[in-house]
């Protein structure tokens, strides 16, 4: 008799046992976010319109077309995770494999090309000013000779302007533009530089609704790229494979219109959506 019942007790055991084994199988191929390759996707998380973070929830131009690539790439979405890609940051996050991939507003030049290599560019912007909405001094680069500039730490946008426009201007830099913007609120600063699709971003954030403009100006040409690993010649070519695709099947101008046609950014139609695309080398 007690050996009956032991014997039941394991046939109850095993079956159990199968039952949960089962039962994770079907979990792992259909639960979201499990199984499936994975991957590291640097943005900003201070950039409205473009790159924000807000608790876990993440929103932006730069978001959502990251979201795009790597859905063509065989990515899901929830096997993507974020990592936060400040611009002083951003090659060394490539180089030491931080990150896959970066969609940071990460403006395409000569000299970024020594360290990285970019997919794109996926949307072309131009440097402008923002400034206080009540402000009528600083109608462009070249009237901010004795004035307070700031930019962030590891972009060319505030130097830019010393160096071309203005001499006399003061420098402040900080390492998020959210942090620019908190000082022009506060009087600090004169005037808060880096490209016109930032600049609209937090102009138009509610917190800030008449409080700031963009003047206007644009006295650039920034393309943004996807930066990636120095000679990820095959992840280049998927990227701008993606990118045509979302720009032909009308989810580039859907995204766009989505997260930056509120701010009533106005961007050169001869160079967006992008036409073409820089050759992987």
């Amino acid at each position: 008799m007690r050996q009956r019942i032991i014997a039941a007790l394991g046939i109850s055991v095993m079956a159990a046992a199968g039952l949960t084994a089962c039962g994770d199988d079907a979990s792992d191929a259909g639960g979201s976010g499990s199984g499936g390759e994975k991957m590291t996707i640097g943005i900003k998380f201070d950039q409205p319109g473009l790159g924000l973070k807000e608790g876990s929830n993440y929103t932006g131009l730069d978001v959502d077309v990251a979201k795009y690539v790597a859905k063509e790439m065989g990515i899901d979405e929830g096997n993507i995770e974020f990592k936060e890609s400040p611009s002083a940051q951003r090659e060394s996050l490539l180089a030491n494999d931080q990150v896959k991939m970066i969609f940071a507003t990460y403006s395409i030049t000569d000299t970024r090309k020594e360290k990285v290599s970019f997919g794109g560019p996926y949307l072309t912007a131009g440097q402008d000013l923002l400034v206080k909405a009540d402000n009528t001094d600083i109608t462009g680069p070249d009237a901010l000779n004795g004035k307070k500039l700031c930019s962030v730490t590891g972009s060319t946008s505030a130097q830019k302007v010393a160096d071309k426009f203005a001499k006399t201007v003061q420098l402040q830099k900080y390492d998020t533009y959210s942090k620019c913007v908190e000082a022009l609120s506060s009087g600090a600063i004169d005037a808060v530089t880096t490209d016109n699709t930032i600049l609209a971003g937090f102009a138009a954030q509610e917190a800030n609704k008449g409080k700031f403009k963009v003047v206007g100006k644009t006295f650039s040409e920034e393309r943004y790229g996807v930066g990636l690993k120095k000679g990820d010649t095959a992840t280049c070519t998927k990227v701008n494979d993606a990118l045509k695709k979302m720009v032909d099947s009308g989810e580039w101008q859907k995204a766009f219109d989505k997260n930056l046609g509120t701010a009533g950014l106005k961007l050169d139609p001869a160079t967006n959506p992008p036409k073409t695309f820089d050759a992987c080398a």
